[in-house]
């Protein structure tokens, strides 16, 4: 009996990846396992779910018939305080690795995602100006390719680049060229004090904030047609200079300091069924980003001081996105950045060109071709078709 034969059940109503079901499900609870189960699906398209947040965004699959689920491999295998580094399974839980005593993760990601899941997506959030995004805090990783073979890239120690390529390679890869088993990650000192500025400020003031050097860890943005736009700031370090770098960007902002973070700090501005799109440009394009969402009835929030934003309309006639998502392109390409579709409403998605002019492309079906030359794992899911 084969590990497929082992380890498969019948999907059941909810295992569906936008739309498309599954056949079957397969939970693996190691790398061996893992392994053994991808070369017995050898026939079977593959898609991977970890915590599933970002799972019904982006294309359908072509096909499905399995859904590898990453639940049972979770779990901190190591955290090595003094070396500022965890080891952990694919399948733990952001929540757990924000627990770390002493030392955190510094990667925005909802508490139900996963560690692999971030990886396939390079998540990110706010603190992405001073932390950076999975790609940077990844050094290591254990992958299954789609051929059933174990491979292994980078170590344990923050400045062992041996074999890194391979995890930038599986870095936003979106599950397309095989299984993340196993993340090594950087970590960060939990920071001794932290304080947000809020001001009611123009998308320019943010050249302001970067000038000033005051190292924030999150420059954020909130803008919505007919109201001002709200800039929120992260400040983190000792009592003493978060205190007075805040103190000091209040004054450059006319606003005030506060403890919490407001209500819209790294949610995404579309509601359930509306349009969400990720933007992209250059700082200096920032400003025009977000007029160009707002005269479009959209809100668009995100790090204004790297450029990564994210834009949202409320659920409406299919017949106007098209035209919707043909402006905000325009925008960004002229912002020197992309514009992806993340949702959409129903019916809105046939024949929407999610992904956009995509540089590199031919390069990343290549790599495609060599890692996954039956284009069984996550078929058509990204650029390209992918």
């Amino acid at each position: 009996m084969s590990a497929l034969d082992d380890l498969a059940v019948k999907a059941g109503d909810d295992d569906v990846v936008c739309g498309v079901p599954a056949r079957f499900v397969a939970a693996p609870a190691s790398t061996e396992e893992a392994a053994a189960l991808i070369a017995a699906a050898r026939d079977l398209t593959v898609v991977i779910r970890g915590g599933g947040t970002k799972l019904q965004q982006g294309p359908p699959p072509r096909d499905l018939d399995l859904i590898i689920d990453t639940r049972r491999l979770a779990g901190v295998v190591e955290h090595a305080a003094g070396d500022l580094i965890t080891v952990a399974r694919a399948g733990t839980p952001m929540a757990e690795l924000h627990a770390l005593p002493g030392q955190q993760l510094a990667l925005d990601a909802p508490p139900t995602a996963t560690a692999g899941g971030a990886v396939s997506a390079n998540a990110s959030g706010p603190r992405r100006l001073r932390y950076g995004t999975a790609r940077d805090l990844l050094i290591g990783v254990t992958v299954v390719r789609p051929d059933g073979r174990i491979a292994r890239a980078g170590g344990k120690v923050v400045k062992n680049v041996a074999g890194y390529d391979l995890g930038k390679l599986y870095t936003g890869a979106q599950g397309t060229l095989g299984l993340i088993t196993e993340c090594v990650f950087r970590l960060h000192p939990v920071p001794l004090a932290t304080a947000f500025v809020r001001a009611t400020a123009p998308p320019t003031a943010v050249a302001r904030i970067l000038a000033a050097q005051l190292a924030p860890s999150a420059v954020e943005i909130d803008a919505g047609p007919g109201t001002p736009p709200e800039i929120a700031v992260l400040v983190e370090g000792t009592e003493e200079g978060v205190r007075d770098r805040a103190a000091t960007l209040a004054r450059l902002l006319d606003g005030e300091v506060t403890d919490l973070p407001p209500s819209w700090w790294d949610t995404p501005p579309w509601p359930p069924g509306g349009l969400g799109l990720k933007l992209t440009g250059v700082l200096s394009a920032v400003p025009a980003l977000v007029e160009a969402v707002t005269a479009a009835g959209g809100t668009i929030r995100g790090s204004a001081a790297t450029g990564v934003l994210y834009a949202g309309f409320p659920s409406g006639a299919p017949a106007g996105i098209p035209k919707v998502v043909d402006t905000l392109r325009a925008a960004a390409t002229r912002a020197e950045g992309h514009a992806v579709v993340l949702t959409a409403p129903d019916g809105a998605l046939d024949g929407l060109d999610r992904w956009g002019p995509v540089p590199g492309l031919e390069l990343m079906r290549r790599v495609k071709d060599q890692f996954d030359p039956d284009h069984r794992f996550a078929p058509g899911r990204f650029a390209g078709g992918i």
